[in-house]
């Protein structure tokens, strides 16, 4: 088996949503998947997975990141490669609301634009706002890719035609997410379904209350009491609870007890907000059912780690 070469890439779990910025909002988290990818001269696809999913995961061309690098072959006008290698590292736990999907369509993206510049020349690449619209276009919708891309905390939109916009912003030193992660999943397709078409107009405009303080709480003012009423939500959390009791009484209780807690993304994990305040108040509430992982921001999103020479 040839290798022509092969490029590593390194892509971070998110959370979107962050309570009431439904569809627009997104922390970065410094939990990574890893991914090397190869073109082959061979047809074929061949891959490896180590972690989550191994042994789960389709094995050829249905694969996420497969499909994905084929796609951005196409968007660049670059040839369709005879084969495709990948070896993959799973940190993040798919169907957990972490971004996983979110995750493996970036990692696919930058894989193929790194692989084709390397093989094609720079006539065959996409810039970062092209790479943006095409793992917007995959996704469906711009709250996980954009901090997967870009770091940080992202606020994404998109236009009634034209592409998604974001804009990235820095979170304060003393934001301290940690993620509360169950043993169930739950598809996004599943937690969409149940949102209803139309809302109270009440429950629209204290969202929009409530995300604008959320971003003065994050990127300034980390406090308590701050992040617990600025992560109050009435959009999405609600509808949702049937599909997830067990997510939906923990984030009862804690935010009970005083904790800043949403549910990240569809769903099931749950963020939360530690302080100085909180921090001794979560794991009682959450008991031996969760796996408790404190975790930082990610900083600078993802990105080509190194070249890999066979």
């Amino acid at each position: 088996m040839t290798y022509d070469n092969t490029v590593v890439v390194r892509v971070p779990a998110t959370s979107a949503n962050l309570g009431p910025g439904f569809d627009s909002l997104g922390l970065a988290l410094d939990l990574y998947d890893e991914v090397g990818a190869a073109l082959l001269t061979t047809p074929g696809v061949h891959i490896d997975v180590e972690g989550e999913g191994a042994g789960e995961l389709d094995g050829g061309e249905g694969h996420l990141i497969v499909s994905t690098m084929r796609a951005a072959f196409d968007r660049m006008g670059a040839p369709q490669p005879a084969g495709i290698r990948l070896r993959c590292l799973n940190r993040i736990p798919h169907a957990r609301g972490l971004g996983s999907s979110s995750a493996a369509i970036c990692a696919g993206i930058l894989a193929a634009r790194a692989l084709a510049s390397s093989a094609y020349g720079d006539g065959a690449t996409l810039g970062d706002d092209e790479v943006f619209a095409l793992a917007t276009e995959l996704e469906g919708h711009p709250d996980n890719v954009a901090p997967c891309l870009a770091g940080g905390l992202t606020i994404a939109w998109s236009e009634q035609s034209g592409p998604a916009s974001m804009v990235k912003l820095t979170p304060h030193k003393d934001v301290r997410p940690v993620v509360l992660i169950p043993d169930f999943r739950l598809s996004t397709e599943e937690a969409r379904g149940l949102l209803p078409k139309d809302v109270p107009h009440s429950d629209a405009a204290a969202n929009a209350g409530r995300a604008a303080l959320l971003i003065a709480a994050l990127t300034r003012r980390p406090e308590t009491g701050l992040l617990l009423a600025a992560t109050e939500d009435r959009l999405h959390q609600d509808y949702r609870a049937p599909a997830m009791p067990r997510t939906a009484d923990l984030l009862r209780r804690l935010r009970a007890a005083g904790v800043p807690a949403v549910v990240s993304g569809a769903g099931p994990t749950i963020l939360a907000f530690s302080t100085h305040d909180t921090q001794d108040l979560i794991a009682p509430e959450v008991g031996t059912d969760w796996h408790i992982q404190p975790m930082n921001v990610d900083p600078v999103g993802a990105g080509v780690l190194f070249p890999e020479t066979r």
